[in-house]
């Protein structure tokens, strides 16, 4: 059972989709759920993560600084499997702790972004483990947490809002130079946008076309958002790539182009899907 603080977050995380209050308030966090190493039960802890493009995420066994591990570390090192609630999706993962060079890379890449890590570090001795974490591949559609495709389309938009939102903030606290983790933070936002209008391309749009034929206009007008959206998305990728134009104000005013842009397409969408989303009396279904 976890401590009364955690056991808080938990409840607050599960009940909105992922985002919480209070010390984890604006932050990356995540519900990592680990097989004990001494008992064999299953343990959640909330935590911190940083992304690391594409699916993988990484996680930090700072423990603030204690001198020894968390017990999550551990019992990752003991079962190298773990559950990860992410806000929007339950998936299986394979943690790897990192290594060596590459440890360090990710190490450094953390405490450019946030100082704070490097003061967990000169309080022990030992070295702070980074693990990344791999979603294991499933058979079948992924375990959406949520009770119904409007639930679930609501609580991706929240998600996309936040960490577009928490990378304004860390630009204006970038200094000068392009951080290395901010620039994969970037990347990976573009990735996950684009995966998310591929799967409504794919799935959702013709699903509503086939049953609301009358659905037609708005359906092209969204189909027509997501291609102006990827090309906003190839931009903020070619400034990222080209080591001259990636200066924070630059890729800034990218980033903020693209929030505009997504606001307006997100807020047209929830006004003509979510009341299609969610029919009286059956609230996982589709009118």
């Amino acid at each position: 059972m976890p401590n009364p603080f955690n056991q808080q977050v938990i409840e607050e995380f599960r009940a909105n989709h992922g985002q919480v209050g209070g010390y984890f308030e604006g932050a990356r966090l995540l519900l990592l759920t680990t097989t004990g190493s001494r008992t064999g039960t299953p343990h959640t802890t909330p935590v911190g993560y940083l992304p690391d493009g594409g699916e993988r995420v990484l996680v930090i066994a700072s423990a603030g600084g204690a001198p020894g591990h968390p017990d999550w570390f551990r019992n990752l090192v003991a079962n190298p499997r773990a559950t990860v609630e992410d806000g929007l999706f339950t998936y299986e993962a394979e943690a790897v702790v990192l290594e060596r060079a590459e440890r360090d890379r990710a190490f450094a890449r953390a405490v450019e972004a946030d100082p704070g890590w490097a003061e967990y570090q000169a309080k022990t001795d030992r070295v702070i483990p980074v693990v990344a974490l791999r979603p294991i591949p499933q058979d079948g559609p992924p375990n959406m947490n949520a009770g119904s495709i409007a639930e679930h389309l609501q609580a991706a938009h929240g998600a996309f809002r936040r960490e577009l939102a928490l990378i304004r903030e860390e630009f204006k606290e970038s200094g000068t130079a392009l951080g290395a983790q901010l620039r994969v933070n970037c990347l990976t936002l573009c990735q996950g946008l684009h995966n998310h209008h591929t799967g409504e391309g794919l799935g959702l749009f013709p699903l509503l076309a086939d049953r609301h034929p009358e659905l037609a206009p708005t359906l092209d007008r969204l189909g027509q958002e997501h291609e102006q959206i990827a090309e906003l998305l190839e931009r903020l990728r070619g400034v990222l790539a080209d080591a001259e134009q990636a200066e924070p104000g630059r890729v800034l005013a990218q980033v903020e182009h693209l929030t505009a842009a997504l606001e307006a397409h997100l807020t047209y969408e929830e006004e003509q899907l979510i009341p299609l989303l969610t029919p009286v009396g059956d609230p996982g279904g589709l009118r």
